[in-house]
């Protein structure tokens, strides 16, 4: 036998419970005293039994009460639940109300806070299509597309915001085309959900408009053929890219030769690629990477004022404005997808 634990020793010497005390109180000063050594015929009497059947009667009381107090504390832990669920609720409520302007409706751009840019080349989770045909267009253009079977559809989106940002030129597009169905793309979660909350608003606030445009958070230096066929787009964006200052880090950057080739498959001829920069040196690799590129050709200066979009390069992004803010300088690229020459 081991040892015995002390908590059995206390229950030994303690003392008598509830039962025994009742049992003492109910019998008489002998019958009391002779509870340690009963006699045969004192355990046969009838006073000792109704007395005990007495005592198990309160015993019976007091597990009953227990019990009732058991069930009124698992009430009050439920209670406690479910009031604690509901004021979670009303603070995501307020939480939900809090993040967009009770003026405009517009989400607040401080809620969604972010890194000023990502690195493309780490592995980052989340869907992208097997091809452009598993693109699903009714959870992009809701109105345009009630099915979700786009197959037999001839509308493709034509016009693609590398880096989006904060959408500030797809909101501006929009408008200018609104039959054309554009998308932007950007790499990081909280700007993406930015800017899907800012044009849901857009379209509740302005019923009709703005269901040409939407968002996905992709990384375009390695999905774009499972986004787009092959001359599918009319025109690309890449405003105000990441300058990957260091040279090591050149590889990283959007514009360079080998991405211009999937570019070049995702453009059709005659299509515009359209970039801007605050960085001379960065301007100055994107304009060589397209000028050494057979199937890039620069606008001429005739065509560049011709065409609307390039006034909004600088303008309608938040990157461009701040740079205006700031007096600083930028530096365009602007060229044409042409046919190699054989």
């Amino acid at each position: 036998m081991g040892r015995r634990s002390p908590y059995l020793i206390s229950l030994f010497r303690s003392k008598p419970r509830v039962c025994d005390s009742a049992i003492c109180e109910f019998q008489a000063p002998t019958a009391r005293a002779s509870l340690t050594h009963p006699s045969p015929n004192l355990q046969k009497s009838e006073p000792f039994q109704g007395q005990l059947q007495h005592t198990t009667y309160q015993v019976f009381v007091y597990n009953v009460h227990c019990i009732a107090i058991y069930i009124f504390q698992m009430r009050l832990v439920s209670l406690r639940l479910v009031l604690r669920n509901f004021a979670e609720i009303v603070m995501l409520e307020n939480k939900v109300q809090s993040t967009h302007s009770k003026s405009t409706g517009l989400p607040r751009k401080r809620f969604y806070r972010a890194r000023a840019h990502s690195n493309p080349l780490s592995d980052s989770h989340f869907p992208v299509p097997v091809a452009p045909s598993h693109v699903d267009y009714s959870l992009h253009y809701p109105q345009l597309f009630p099915s979700s079977d786009v197959a037999g559809s001839c509308k493709k989106i034509q016009f693609a915001d590398i880096g989006c940002g904060f959408g500030g030129l797809l909101i501006s597009l929009s408008t200018l085309f609104p039959e054309t169905l554009m998308i932007g793309m950007e790499l990081r979660d909280k700007v993406t959900e930015y800017v899907k909350e800012r044009i849901l608003a857009l379209r509740v606030t302005n019923p009709g408009q703005y269901q040409n445009i939407s968002v996905v958070r992709t990384n375009s230096m390695k999905y774009i053929p499972n986004y787009f066929e092959k001359a599918q787009l009319s025109k690309m964006f890449f405003l105000f890219p990441d300058p990957h200052f260091k040279e090591k880090n050149h590889r990283r950057r959007v514009i360079s030769p080998f991405l211009l080739d999937e570019y070049a498959y995702a453009l059709e001829v005659g299509g515009i690629i359209y970039t801007i920069t605050d960085v001379e040196e960065l301007g100055e690799w994107m304009k060589t990477c397209l000028e050494n590129h057979p199937m890039f050709e620069a606008l001429t200066s005739e065509e560049l004022e011709a065409d609307p979009v390039t006034e909004l390069l600088s303008s309608a992004t938040e990157e461009g404005q701040k740079v205006d803010r700031n007096g600083g300088q930028t530096f365009r690229a602007i060229y044409r997808r042409i046919a190699p020459s054989l």
